[in-house]
């Protein structure tokens, strides 16, 4: 397998946990943002929507950070990263689509480029927009895990499932932009507690191998 992503990329960091989690091998492909590299043709040979990550597994070309989760999760099925139960498996993906879909679009590097370049946005002005839609969704992802029976050591129970892969890399980018945490107790309790686990650790963006 090959994963094209980027050190700071929270949706190419999703999948690095996964795999990790899955104990499944893979080359690792940069492509460097920052630089416009996935708008070069190279890239956009095998990425139409020229976004990270992207995941090549044999001759299958899969993109969308939560869907090439959930393929891992159904091609490599332990340790499983959905509950078994159909309840259990709604309140994780609910939890994970409340970070890949409420937060993460409003603050991901094309929005906040064009907020800077096209809408002439002062720098401080777009940190305010990026940690005010940071800060109000994890209020919301605070409210859904404090006080809830099902929420463990981790979002679900005492396993990582796919809601922990998709807030971790979240916090590490809150953390990078000085966001407020401290109304999110329980939010950082199960990240603080993710991050001792080694598939977190050792894929965070500080150990990847493009990482500056």
């Amino acid at each position: 397998m090959q994963l094209y992503n980027y050190f700071r990329s929270s949706a190419s960091y999703r999948v690095r946990i996964a795999l990790a989690l899955k104990g499944l091998d893979y080359e690792y492909v940069p492509v460097n943002l920052p630089a416009n590299e996935q708008m070069g043709e190279s890239y956009a040979a095998v990425a139409a929507s020229r976004l990270v990550p992207l995941l090549k597994d044999g001759d299958k070309v899969l993109t969308q950070s939560l869907a090439i989760v959930e393929y891992l999760d159904e091609t490599h099925p332990q340790p499983p990263l959905l509950p078994a139960d159909p309840v259990g498996r709604a309140r994780v993906r609910a939890l994970a689509l409340d970070v890949a879909c409420e937060i993460h679009p409003l603050n991901n590097l094309r929005v906040l480029r064009y907020l800077v370049h096209d809408l002439k946005v002062a720098d401080d002005d777009k940190d305010r927009w990026y940690r005010h839609w940071v800060e109000t969704g994890l209020a919301s992802i605070e409210r859904q895990l404090a006080g809830h029976p099902s929420t463990g050591r981790c979002c679900h129970g005492d396993r990582p499932t796919l809601a922990d892969i998709a807030l971790v890399p979240q916090i590490h980018n809150a953390q990078r932009f000085a966001c407020r945490l401290d109304h999110v107790p329980t939010v950082m309790r199960v990240f603080e507690h993710c991050m001792t686990l080694e598939a977190f650790a050792k894929t965070q963006p500080s150990a990847c191998p493009d990482a500056r």
